[in-house]
């Protein structure tokens, strides 16, 4: 099997992978998944769609992560994850899709606005 290549994004963030058979090993930006990502919940983001597909531990996957912040970034790479599975094995879509690993996450922050505080805040209204 050669090396599957595949992007993920998520906001600002995005990730880019190397998905190849192995020993399960995920490296993210020459560090060890685990402690690039120290919390439970992120962990989990990132291994859900090797579960899903009962696949955990077959596959070595470098990670490179930039931009964002750690959530956009374990999601990033969740969705990374979840294409490179598809191109390996069609077959996988459909479970991976029902869980809405497939679908890119639109939402964005919205930019600030020129005599407002944040992108709907305003400065605070003085009558006198």
């Amino acid at each position: 099997m050669e090396v599957i290549n595949t992007l993920g994004r998520r906001k600002t963030a995005v990730a880019r992978i190397y998905f190849k058979e192995g020993s399960g090993v995920i490296t993210v930006n020459k560090k060890d998944y685990k402690v690039y990502f120290p919390t439970s919940v992120l962990q989990y983001y990132v291994t859900q769609p090797l579960e899903l597909t009962a696949l955990m531990g077959q596959y070595d996957i470098k990670v490179n992560l930039d931009g964002g912040g750690v959530t956009g970034q374990a999601q990033a790479l969740s969705l990374a994850i979840s294409r490179a599975l598809c191109k390996m094995n069609a077959e996988l879509r459909p479970i991976l899709k029902a869980k809405g690993l497939m679908r890119r996450d639109p939402r964005m922050v919205e930019r600030k606005k020129p005599g407002q505080k944040k992108a709907r805040k305003k400065f605070q209204f003085s009558k006198r």
